[in-house]
């Protein structure tokens, strides 16, 4: 279960963090509440899976997601460049999450 409450973690990661720039610096109330709320609700999926996943497990795994997400969303929905460079970084941090899940112990 912790897994899956990471996972969702993750993706709402992605979520707020594309959000983010719809606020305009947070001076554009829904999307400015949208993307709190999500930041709140990413943190709180997190906090309770590392309840029983290592948190440098948990952490590692949760930033991975966003940061993956978030380039590739970028490059898919906001017209940011993507290179064969930026997709082969992409694609390495991905085998970093994988290789945190897979030495886990969990």
């Amino acid at each position: 279960m912790a897994w899956i409450l990471l996972l969702a973690a993750g993706l709402l990661e992605v979520g707020w963090s594309i959000g983010m720039k719809y606020t305009d610096g947070f001076t554009r109330l829904v999307p400015s509440v949208l993307t709190g709320a999500g930041i709140i609700a990413s943190m709180v999926l997190l906090s309770y899976a590392a309840k029983s996943l290592p948190i440098g497990t948990a952490y590692g795994v949760w930033v991975g997601i966003g940061a993956a997400g978030a380039a590739v969303l970028g490059m898919l929905v906001l017209g940011e460049p993507a290179t064969a460079a930026r997709i082969f970084f992409v694609c390495l941090l991905l085998v970093a999450v994988v290789g945190l899940k897979v030495t886990s112990g969990h």
